[in-house]
C-alpha cells in the first residue's frame, strides 16, 4: 500500500499540472476555446496549420503561454528549493527565512533601489542583486553555523539563519530609512515588488 502511493502521485501532479496550464492560458479578455487552444498549441509545437486566427494566435503563443510555461518554471523551482530546505532541516516548516536567504534578497535589492534610483539599468539590477544577497546571506549563515562545530547539529545552521536575518533586516531598514528621503521604491521592493508594469491586452 505504501508502494502505491508515490506512484498514483506522479500521473496525478502530471494531470494537476496540465490542467493548471491550460486554466492559464484559457483566463484572459479575449475568450478563447479549450479545443482550439490545444491543437493551436500542439501545431506550433509540431509546425502543423493553427485554427486560430492571426490576432487570437499571437495572444495565445505570445502572451499566455509564455507567461503560463514562466509560472510553471518558477512555481517548480520554488517547490524544489523549499523541498530541498525541508530535506535538509527535516522539518516540514523550513522556509527561505530560516537561513536569511528573504532577507540578503531583500537587502540587495534596497541597496540598488537606494543607491542608483534614477538610473536605467536599475530594473535590471534588481534580480541579480536580489540572487546575489540572497547567496551572501546563505554562505554567511553557513560559516556562522559551522564555526560552533559539527557537534551542534543541525540548531546551530538555524539560529545562524536567524541572526543573519536579523542583521540583514536592519541594514535593509537602516538603507530604507536613511539613504534618501523618497522611500517609497524601497517600501515597495521590501513588500515584493520593485516596478509595476502595464498588462498586455490579452
Amino acid at each position: 500500500m505504501r508502494l502505491a502511493t508515490p506512484r498514483l502521485w506522479i500521473p496525478a501532479s502530471v494531470v494537476f499540472l496540465a490542467a493548471a496550464l491550460l486554466t492559464g492560458a484559457l483566463v484572459g479578455p479575449v475568450p478563447l476555446a479549450v479545443l482550439n487552444v490545444v491543437h493551436a498549441t500542439f501545431a506550433h509545437v509540431f509546425g502543423l496549420h493553427s485554427p486560430l486566427s492571426g490576432a487570437n494566435d499571437a495572444i495565445l503563443w505570445q502572451l499566455r503561454l509564455p507567461r503560463v510555461v514562466l509560472g510553471a518554471l518558477v512555481g517548480g523551482t520554488l517547490a524544489a528549493a523549499g523541498a530541498a530546505y525541508q530535506g535538509v532541516f527535516r522539518n516540514p516548516l523550513a522556509d527561505p527565512y530560516l537561513l536569511g536567504a528573504a532577507a540578503g534578497a531583500g537587502l540587495g535589492a534596497t541597496l540598488v533601489a537606494s543607491y542608483a534610483p534614477g538610473s536605467g539599468l536599475s530594473g535590471d539590477l534588481l534580480p541579480i542583486s536580489a540572487f546575489v544577497g540572497a547567496g551572501v546571506a546563505v554562505v554567511a549563515a553557513y560559516t556562522l553555523g559551522r564555526s560552533a562545530g559539527a557537534a551542534a547539529g543541525p540548531a546551530a545552521l538555524v539560529l545562524a539563519g536567524v541572526t543573519i536575518a536579523s542583521f540583514f533586516t536592519a541594514l535593509q531598514t537602516w538603507c530604507t530609512r536613511g539613504c534618501s528621503a523618497d522611500s517609497r521604491p524601497r517600501a515597495g521592493v521590501r513588500s515584493g515588488s520593485s516596478r509595476r508594469t502595464p498588462r498586455p491586452p490579452g
